[in-house]
């Protein structure tokens, strides 16, 4: 029986990896996580796999459980807040961490989750610290992979597309920035865990842009989920700037705002990141967008199953 470790495990990636894993006899799943709330939720959900809370950033006991570990999914992220230590703590600080006790306990490999943010212009507290994660990444002596996804979705998302879809059950109006015409390439998380499972089977190495396939504007995406749920929310367009201080004020009230004036700046920008042929490197199926979007809110359990901020 191999012991995979998986960090960040009560988030969106390791709440789905978990849930595809769970059930393999072969495989024995140690999940750590810092977010009581997401722990609490990970243990109903998942009540036979071990998950300890403990936060990656400070140094401790959680080391101990690397011991004997076949693999490692360090998985951990900051990826919404104001302040800028958060990030550095838990993208930099604790790779750092993971990555010693890797090493002290002679684990064999590890997958490092990066980001598409790396190829990306902008310039925010989550792309210098997604970036110089990844340096860390290229630094170990131990064999591993390096993954960069795109904007994820799918079950158990409490940011991006899934705070999305359930503020358009909570408002009669739903706002698109401008005139919506921002390309993205939204990833299903399905398809990630599957290229995450893949990668530790072939002992994959190297560094692997896992961006969606399918392009398409922010305001057709938001279209498309609106379709697929039919909320009671109406799509409204508003001016950028407007949209901008909207978001401040929030903020000025939400030390934990889900969106951000950084991430809406970051969403504006005309970018379009690297498409490889990761189903065929990788041995999986890509799922169609408007497929993946309908599985993700259309399950009778997973899809009323919301984290925690």
């Amino acid at each position: 029986m191999r012991k995979i470790i998986i960090t960040g495990a009560a988030g969106l990636v390791g709440q789905n990896l978990v849930a595809r894993l769970k059930a393999r006899a072969d495989l024995k799943l140690v999940g750590i996580d810092k977010h009581a709330a997401n722990i609490a939720l990970f243990r109903q959900v998942h009540p036979d796999v071990e998950i300890i809370e403990a936060d990656l950033a400070v140094p401790g006991a959680w080391a101990d459980c690397f011991a004997g570990a076949d693999t490692v999914v360090i998985n951990q992220a900051q990826i919404g807040g104001l302040f800028e230590d958060e990030f550095v703590a838990n993208n930099v600080t604790a790779t750092e961490h993971i990555l010693r006790a890797v090493e002290r306990h002679a684990v064999p490999y590890f997958v490092g989750i990066s980001s598409s943010v790396v190829n990306s212009v902008a310039d925010d507290f989550y792309t210098r610290t997604k970036t110089a994660q990844e340096k860390l990444f290229d630094a170990s002596p131990v064999s591993h992979v390096a993954l960069r996804p795109t904007l994820m979705f799918g079950w158990f998302d409490r940011k991006h597309l899934g705070w999305l879809r359930r503020f358009m059950d909570r408002t009669p109006v739903f706002p698109v920035p401008g005139d919506g015409r921002y390309i993205r390439q939204p990833l299903y998380v399905g398809d990630f865990v599957s290229v995450i499972i893949a990668a530790v089977e072939q002992r994959s190495t190297g560094t692997y842009d896992i961006s969606g396939l399918e392009q398409i504007t922010y305001g057709d995406l938001v279209a498309m989920i609106h379709d697929i749920v039919k909320p009671r929310a109406q799509i409204v367009h508003i001016p950028y700037t407007m949209f901008w201080w909207l978001l401040w004020l929030y903020a000025r009230f939400n030390n934990k705002p889900p969106f951000t004036t950084g991430q809406l700046e970051a969403l504006v920008i005309p970018e379009v990141f690297p498409v490889i042929d990761w189903p065929g490197t990788f041995g999986v199926t890509a799922t169609p967008l408007r497929q993946a979007l309908t599985e993700t809110y259309s399950d009778p359990e997973l899809s009323n199953i919301v984290l925690s901020f």
